[in-house]
């Protein structure tokens, strides 16, 4: 049926318009050569779609048909459509015919070169006789043209030329060999596609003026013929919606068709080339659903049109075929931008066109036979040069019911099945799954992805390719065994086993045998027993026996490979893990952790569930040092296929279905390897000798069972503990295939002796007594003191200071100390040290005191050195001592908020303890900024000696003065106290520091200041002088006005208002004498000052400058000289 079901290659591409030029010398003429490239070379898609093709002068196309049926009366067609005839249109007869002359309009010789192209045109319509192919002269010329209407001449010849060759004016082109060549090209190639398209829609004109003549009785074919052509030539126009509306047209005529046995192949073959046309446009029009529906329709009406039932096979090749093309078109449209889903993608076409080759290949199987004897003549003499699709090569043009000759159709349907006989269909099916297997794997379907690699393997298998069959079911057994499909996986082995026999492929072959014969496996108790009795032998250095249902050929070569091959020793590994095979195998560490001192203990427990026991070689255990591997291992040299029962009970590798072998390993762990962690690498069981043939039975670290058990509710429930003695139940034993090796368990006593809590920044003490428990000396001890999870470099490094035994800090943080010093304690006696602690933030911190010894301990009569070590970590909170207050008044003691500049004030900070412990306070410092000054020479510390108590408070008062700045704020310093603990056991600790930042200030910038000078005091009735100096802080003088107010309590002399000048940077005086006339605390009399110049009230800054009250003495009784 290939010769039936495939589609023509002119149906398949896509029709362009065919433009034959003549005149075109491109093998000796350079110019004609770069005119020729212009046009075929660089084709892109913006270029219009033309076919070009180059021709000489007096080339002879098909020609056409003089006498035209005038009617179609008596007409009987003969086919639907011709071989030949999508050929002809695309490659044989052209839409336009191009003349290029070399002719420039100043030619001198015009008259014979306008003679010669109108000869050269001539001759081209004589070859195109009565077609309506479009004819078109080019000249080539030397020159650019000149704009149109401005050169007369050329018009002029122009005219002359068209009247010569009968052609119009739209029909004579200019073609400039220039730098622009290209430019020209394709203004030329726009104006050829509209000849074409007219050509071509004269053409489709033409077959539509001949549907008046026909008729629903004798002219049915023609109905599809003529549609299918009118199609044809739109899509040649490039008309591709009204090609999709004739060929669903035709396709509606062939659906009405007479079907019968004998003119079914054709009307199929015709169905499936308009149902290629109709869905491929469809998906050109951006319908994927209307393509997909007409495709679905098609294969519905024809999946039940099987025909004549002894070429049953033709209908499934056919049927494959169509699913095969639309699968192609379907990609196609998806590379091109269409979005596919998983339920509906190209993957699933391909899978069917598969089915049905696989439908095909059992239909030859069933129905074809060799032919006993040449038939004579050949039926199928003419099945390459049919004259329509589809149609029997002995009876060609035979439209009837009935067949003309019922032996020659005989003969005919022997030949067609001898034809198939010779076809291999494996390597039909194998490219049709490879192609749905990228599919579904493209839209993520692995389960349907892994059944069509099945098929393809077992395919390669049939066509005897059993090195790509084996390769192919390799990959993918493990999904199936991993989601227990076990029907499935044993019968992918069984074909796996086949294919390693007949490659001889040793290893794959004794892998397949390990897992045929496991408990898992389908096969009854006798296929097992013999596929084990075949391992046996392959593993023995002898040639296994063939598995029954192979070809007795292939079965030779097979044996001559096995025997080639059993002189070579071959070892080879098998990984366990990816298999279900018939031996399980579990190893165990008995404890989770191991003592620096005691014996490791490991246990491999080993299971066979074959049809007979089996003996092993060796069992090795690999650990990831090294050194433990001579320790773990089991050798038995009496060979696989020696040994009975009763040697199961010595410590062989005999073991017997059903029951499990607990082989135990011991060994002390090295020095090394303390505190790291001992894994098992692999497990690996020999079976064979490396002399021979051996497989590495190989499990990745500690085993474990051949197929995972389902997890439920019992399994979760704890287990019955095992009673010795008793059988090994296989499901109690865990894997567990890492230890820990732990240093041996200290024996010290370690007490750490502290008053908590700790106070920031001191040194806090903690006092540590070592007691040693051993019954022996203790050597190279080391004590480890420091801050826990400070390791990683972090900023809480920089918060801790520990040291040893003497108080000491350089600014150098040390985070951990380590002693050294300690080199041997006596069993008994103990040890005492100094540890300390410098925490320069609060809150918890946790610190550790770790130590280490060695100590020479007796295991097994053997001297052992271990390394112990203990820990004692404790939570130490900080907290801090003070808290302080700092606060601003000025001289009158009264609270403020910024400082004048260059005026005086007071610092009065205040340290209240919050320390649970006395606080013993040795001095305080106060570092000032450069703006800041203190307004007395020597001021000592008022806190000095002074112990506080919790809640206690202390406080100084500190005299200051601003400097001259312009800054709007400034830093008043840092206030530092020299502190420690105050108890009996820190009289020999150091003070510490704790600095305190002062606030940030405001300050005002005032022009003017003033001082008061008078008596501490003032008596009643006596004078009291006061002088009033008024300094001038700017650069520039100041006008100033003075007003001294009345006042009852005192009698005045001096100015009561004065206007004066005070020079820059100078002071000014004013004088007054008081008469006080009352005692007691009496408000003086007040100053108002104005500054001319000054925006703002000065008054009320100057009144905060001066005292308001003096104290007045009332006047004493003087005693009477004569009383």
């Amino acid at each position: 049926m290939a010769w039936a079901s495939n589609l023509p290659q002119e149906l398949l591409c896509r029709p362009t318009a065919l433009v034959s030029l003549t005149g075109l010398d491109i093998t000796y003429n350079a110019i004609h050569k770069l005119i020729w490239d212009s046009f075929f070379n660089n084709r892109r898609s913006d270029r219009v779609p033309l076919q070009f093709k180059v021709t000489a002068g007096d080339h002879e196309y098909p020609k056409c048909r003089t006498n035209k049926r005038q009617s179609y009366e008596w007409y009987i067609p003969k086919g639907m459509l011709k071989k030949s005839w999508m050929n002809k249109h695309l490659n044989q007869v052209p839409a336009v015919v191009v003349v290029f002359f070399d002719l420039d309009w100043d030619e001198h010789l015009w008259k014979e070169k306008q003679m010669e192209c109108a000869t050269r045109v001539e001759i081209v319509r004589n070859s195109l006789a009565n077609r309506g192919t479009k004819v078109a002269v080019v000249l080539i010329q030397k020159n650019a043209p000149l704009p149109p209407g401005e050169d007369v001449v050329a018009a002029e010849r122009a005219a002359s030329l068209c009247s010569a060759c009968d052609l119009s004016a739209k029909q004579l082109y200019v073609l400039p060999h220039t730098d622009h060549l290209i430019g020209y090209t394709i203004r030329l190639e726009n104006a050829f596609y509209e000849l074409a398209q007219s050509y071509y829609h004269g053409e489709a004109r033409k077959v539509k003026a001949h549907r008046d003549f026909l008729n629903k009785t004798t002219h049915q074919l023609l109905f599809v013929r003529h549609q299918f052509k009118i199609a044809f030539f739109s899509e040649l126009k490039q008309d591709s919606h009204t090609a999709l509306k004739h060929y669903k047209q035709a396709y509606g005529h062939l659906l009405e068709l007479r079907m019968h046995d004998t003119n079914l192949l054709e009307i199929k073959s015709i169905a499936g080339f308009i149902n290629y046309k109709i869905c491929r446009l469809s998906f050109q029009h951006n319908a994927p659903l209307d393509s997909i529906a007409q495709f679905r329709k098609h294969i519905d009406f024809f999946k039940s049109k099987v025909g004549i039932a002894e070429l049953a096979f033709e209908h499934s090749a056919w049927m494959s075929k169509q699913f095969q093309v639309f699968g192609d078109l379907f990609d196609e449209a998806i590379k091109l931008g269409l979005t596919a889903i998983q339920t509906q993608h190209p993957g699933f076409y391909y899978q069917q066109a598969a089915n049905h080759a696989v439908n095909r290949k059992q239909l030859c199987r069933g129905f074809c036979k060799p032919l006993t004897q040449l038939i004579h003549p050949d039926p199928l003499e003419f099945l390459d040069n049919l004259d329509f699709y589809g149609q029997r090569p002995w009876r060609q043009g035979h439209q009837s019911i009935d067949p003309p000759d019922m032996q020659r159709e005989r003969d005919g349907i022997a030949a067609l099945q001898n034809m198939e006989i010779q076809v291999d269909h494996s390597w039909i099916i194998i490219p049709l799954l490879n192609s749905a297997v990228a599919q579904f794997k493209k839209y993520k379907s692995p389960r349907m992805k892994r059944y069509l690699m099945v098929q393809m393997g077992e395919e390669y298998f049939h066509a005897k390719d059993y090195n790509k069959a084996l390769m192919l079911l390799n990959k993918v057994m493990w999904d199936y065994r991993g989601e227990r499909w076990w029907h499935l996986l044993d019968s992918i082995l069984d074909i796996s086993l086949k294919c390693a026999y007949l490659t001889c492929k040793l290893q794959e072959y004794v892998t397949v045998c390990v897992e045929l014969i496991c408990n898992y496996s389908m096969r009854s108790p006798e296929e097992k027993t013999r596929i084990q009795m075949n391992l046996i032998r392959v593993i023995s250095n002898d040639s296994p026996e063939p598995e029954p249902g192979l070809d007795p050929i292939c079965v030779d070569n097979a044996r001559r490979l096995w025997s080639s091959c059993l002189t070579d020793p071959c070892v080879f590994s098998i990984d366990m893990q990816n298999i279900v095979p018939f031996v399980e195998c579990k190893a165990c560490f008995s404890t989770e952790t191991v003592a620096a001192d005691t014996e490791v203990q490991l246990e491999v427990y080993i299971r066979v569930n074959c049809p007979f026991p089996v003996r092993f070689s060796k069992l090795s255990v690999f650990l990831n040092n090294q050194q433990y591997n001579q320790y773990c291992q089991v050798v038995d040299g009496r060979g696989v296929s020696a040994g009975t029962e009763a040697d199961s009970r010595g410590g062989d590798l005999y073991l017997v279905p059903g029951q499990t072998r607990l082989y135990a390993f011991n060994f002390l762990p090295v020095k090394d390897d303390v505190e790291t962690q001992l894994e098992i690498s692999s497990l690996v069981l020999e079976l064979g000798t490396e002399v021979g043939r051996c497989a590495m039975l190989q499990w990745m670290g500690g085993g474990g069972p051949a197929v995972t058990p389902v997890q439920t509710a019992q399994s979760l429930l704890p287990r019955k503990p095992v009673t010795p003695g008793s059988p090994i139940d296989w499901n109690t034993v865990d894997v567990r295939s890492t230890t820990r090796i732990v240093p041996r368990k200290a024996k010290l006593d370690v007490v750490i002796q502290h008053e908590p809590p700790c106070l920031l920044n001191e040194f806090y003490l903690l006092k540590l007594e070592i007691t040693n428990k051993e019954d022996t000396d203790i050597e190279d001890i080391r004590l480890s003191f420091g801050i826990q999870g400070d390791e990683t470099g972090s900023d809480s490094e920089q918060s801790s200071h520990v040291c040893l035994e003497t108080p000491e800090f350089d600014n150098v943080v040390e985070y951990c100390k380590e002693d050294m010093a300690l080199n041997k304690m006596e069993a008994g006696n103990k040890l005492s040290r100094r540890l300390f602690v410098k925490n320069m933030q609060t809150g918890a911190k946790v610190l550790f005191v770790k130590l280490a010894y060695t100590v020479a301990v007796t295991k097994k009569e053997q001297l052992i050195t271990c390394t112990c070590e203990q820990e004692e970590t404790i939570t130490l909170t900080t907290v801090t001592p003070f808290e302080v207050s700092v606060k601003l008044n000025s001289l009158k003691f009264e609270q403020i908020e910024a400082v004048q500049i260059e005026e005086p004030f007071l610092l009065l900070p205040e340290l209240k303890c919050t320390s649970p412990w006395p606080v013993e306070l040795q001095s305080s410092q106060l570092q000032m900024t450069p703006y800041v000054q203190s307004a007395d020479e020597d001021a000592p510390s008022q806190l000095q000696g002074v112990c506080l108590k919790k809640s206690e408070c202390a406080a100084e008062c500190i005299c200051l003065q601003t400097v001259h700045c312009l800054q709007p704020s400034i830093s008043l310093g840092t206030y530092t106290v020299y502190w420690r603990r105050h108890t009996d056991e820190s009289k020999d600790l150091p003070f510490v520091t704790t600095s305190f930042p002062l606030p940030i200030v405001n300050t005002e910038h005032i022009p003017i200041s003033m001082e008061l000078r008078l008596p501490a005091y003032g008596s009643v009735k006596n004078l009291l002088p006061l002088s009033y100096v008024i300094n001038n802080r700017t650069p520039y003088p100041q006008e100033m006005e003075v007003t001294m107010e009345a006042n009852d309590s005192f009698m005045f002399s001096g100015n009561k208002q004065f206007h004066f000048r005070i020079l820059p940077s100078k002071a000014y005086n004013l004088t007054y004498n008081l008469f006080p006339l009352v005692a007691g605390h009496v408000a003086l009399p007040k100053l108002h000052v104005n500054m001319l110049r000054y925006q703002g009230n000065i008054d009320l800054i100057t009144q905060k400058m001066i005292p308001t009250h003096v104290f007045i003495k009332p006047t004493g009784k003087t005693l009477d000289s004569s009383g």
